[in-house]
C-alpha cells in the first residue's frame, strides 16, 4: 500500500528533475557550451536521473568564461602584457631577418604572445631528463643547494620514501634559514596525511593546498585541479614537466615502473616559472608577496641561444593556450610528428589537425602507455585508433611501464614539454603549464628517446586491430560518449 500511495510523489518528484534538468541543458544552449560537451551532459542529465544533475555539478560547469580564477590586473600580468607588446612590434619590424630558429615557427610564437602572453626568451640552457630518478635527483640536489628560497608546486606528493626524502631535506633547508613555500593540490595529494603537512610547517615551511576540497558534496570547483609541476630555486634555476613527487616515478622500472619528461631550465625562462608559482600563490592567498624583487634575481645570463616560451592554460586564462599551441604546432609539421601522452581523449579541433597533418604525408607518430591507471580514460583512448590509422597515423603502445610524459616534437625543430595530457581536462579545466623549445639540439635529444622508446613498444595494424573482439568494441564506444566530460 505504502508503494503505491508513494507512486504519485515519485512521479512527480521526476517531472522535477526533467524541469530542472532541461532548464540546465538550456543554459549550456544559451551561453554556448561546445555542441559535443553539451549534447554529452544532455545523455547524462536525462539518462541518470538525479546522479547525472550532480555529476554535473561537480564536473560540467563552464568557468572559463565567469572567471572563478583571475588574474587580471596583477604586477606579472602588466609586465607580461608590456613586453609581449613590444615583441610583437619588433618581430613585424624584423621581417625577413628573425634567427632561422624561430623564424619558421613564428606563427606558433606569435599566437603565445597574444593569447597567453608568453615571452619569447633567448638565453637558456635546457636539460632533458627522461627517467623521474633522473629529474628526481636533480631537483633535490638543487634543493639541498639553495641559499635564499625554495618554490615548490606539485600534483602529487605522497608520504612514501621519495616524499620523505623530500620532506627532510626542506626541513633542513628551513633550517638554515631558507624561506620555503610549497603548493600541492588538494585531490592530486589527497592521500597526503595531516602529520607530513605538520612537520613542514613546524619548521616554518609555508605549505598550502589548492582548492582545498573539505566538503566536496558543496563545492563547485572539484573539477579544477592545479596539475603543474614547478620547482624554482634561488629565482636562478627551475624544473617543470611531467614528475610529481613519488616513488613509483623514482623507481619506473620495466615492469609497471612509471617512465616520464622533465626539463631543466637556467637562463631568462626561469622568471616565467617563478611568475607561474607566484601567481598560483596569490590565488590561495588572496595576496600578493612582498619583497618581489628579491624572487627576480638579476643574473649573468648563459652564452646558450634557446629560444623558449613558457605557456600556462587553466580556468584563469581567456583562451584554452595549450590547447592552442598543440593545435598549431601540429599543423607546423611539414616532414614529422611525434606525440607522447599518457591520456588520449583529444577533442575534434586535435583530432582533425592529427588527421589532416597525417593525411598530408607528414609521418606522425603517437605513443600511448598498453596500459593505464584509468579504466575508462583507456577505453575512450582506443576508441580512436581506427580512424587515426586509416588516416595513416601511425600507433605504439608502450608496453614496459607506464609512460606519463607529455612531449611534441615536430620536424627536429621544436619541441613541447609540460604537464598537460593531450584530453579534454587538460585543455579546458585543469591549471597546466608547458614550455616550447625552439631548438633542434634539445629537440633531437627528445626524439631521439622517442625512438629508444619505441623499441619498447609494440606498433598497431589496421587489420589486425579490427579483429579484436565486439565486447572491447562496444566497451570503447560506450567509453568514448564520456571523452568530451573526462
Amino acid at each position: 500500500m505504502y508503494l503505491i500511495n508513494s507512486w504519485p510523489w515519485l512521479a512527480l518528484l521526476y517531472i522535477f528533475y526533467l524541469v530542472v534538468a532541461l532548464y540546465v541543458c538550456a543554459q549550456m544552449v544559451y551561453h554556448k557550451h561546445d555542441p559535443i560537451k553539451t549534447l554529452s551532459w544532455t545523455v547524462v542529465l536525462l539518462f541518470l536521473p538525479f546522479a547525472g544533475l550532480v555529476a554535473y555539478l561537480y564536473f560540467g560547469q563552464y568557468y572559463r568564461k565567469n572567471k572563478i580564477y583571475s588574474r587580471k590586473g596583477l604586477l606579472d600580468e602588466r609586465i607580461k602584457k608590456v613586453i609581449s607588446a613590444q615583441q610583437i612590434a619588433q618581430f613585424e619590424a624584423l621581417q625577413g631577418s628573425l634567427p632561422k630558429e624561430i623564424a619558421k615557427q613564428i606563427g606558433l610564437i606569435r599566437l603565445n604572445l597574444n593569447n597567453n602572453k608568453s615571452i619569447l626568451t633567448t638565453h637558456n640552457i635546457i636539460t632533458p631528463y627522461f627517467t623521474g630518478k633522473d629529474a628526481l635527483t636533480s631537483m633535490l640536489d638543487c634543493v639541498r643547494g639553495a641559499r635564499h628560497h625554495i618554490h615548490i608546486q606539485f600534483y602529487i606528493i605522497e608520504n612514501d620514501a621519495i616524499g620523505s626524502l623530500w620532506r627532510d631535506a626542506l626541513i633542513k633547508k628551513a633550517e638554515e634559514g631558507v624561506k620555503i613555500r610549497l603548493i600541492y593540490d588538494d585531490v592530486g595529494s589527497w592521500r597526503l596525511p595531516r602529520h607530513y603537512i605538520d612537520k613542514l610547517t613546524a619548521a616554518g615551511i609555508e605549505v598550502e593546498p589548492f582548492a582545498s576540497v573539505r566538503y566536496p558534496w558543496f563545492t563547485s570547483k572539484i573539477n579544477y585541479r592545479n596539475h603543474r609541476k614547478i620547482l624554482v630555486v634561488d629565482g636562478i634555476v627551475g624544473f617543470m614537466g611531467g614528475v610529481n613527487i613519488a616513488d613509483r616515478y623514482y623507481s619506473g622500472g620495466e615492469s609497471w615502473g612509471w617512465h616520464d619528461t622533465h626539463i631543466k631550465i637556467e637562463g631568462e625562462a626561469v622568471p616565467d616559472l617563478q611568475s607561474s608559482f607566484l601567481l598560483d600563490w596569490y590565488f590561495i592567498k588572496g595576496k600578493t608577496i612582498s619583497e618581489r624583487k628579491q624572487y627576480y634575481p638579476t643574473l649573468p645570463l648563459p652564452l646558450e641561444i634557446c629560444f623558449t616560451q613558457i605557456i600556462t592554460s587553466g580556468p584563469d586564462s581567456d583562451f584554452a593556450n595549450i590547447m592552442q599551441s598543440y593545435f598549431l604546432a601540429i599543423l607546423q609539421a611539414k616532414k614529422h610528428l611525434y606525440i607522447i601522452t599518457p591520456y588520449f581523449t583529444p577533442n575534434e579541433t586535435i583530432l582533425n589537425a592529427i588527421k589532416v597533418a597525417s593525411l598530408s604525408g607528414v609521418d606522425v607518430r603517437i605513443m600511448l602507455p598498453e596500459k593505464s591507471d584509468s579504466a575508462i580514460v583507456h577505453l575512450s583512448s582506443r576508441s580512436y585508433f581506427t580512424e587515426l590509422m586509416e588516416a595513416q597515423v601511425k600507433i605504439f603502445l608502450f608496453q614496459k611501464g607506464f609512460n606519463h610524459s607529455k612531449v611534441i616534437s615536430v620536424d627536429s625543430n621544436f619541441c613541447i614539454i609540460g604537464s598537460a595530457n593531450m584530453d579534454n581536462r587538460s585543455f579546458e579545466h585543469n591549471f597546466e603549464i608547458s614550455a616550447l623549445v625552439y631548438n633542434k639540439d634539445i629537440t633531437q635529444q627528445v626524439e631521439g628517446q622517442f625512438n629508444t622508446d619505441l623499441l619498447r613498444c609494440r606498433q598497431l595494424h589496421l587489420k589486425k586491430w579490427e579483429r579484436r573482439s565486439r565486447k572491447e568494441k562496444i566497451a570503447e564506444a560506450f567509453a568514448r560518449l564520456f571523452s568530451p566530460l573526462l
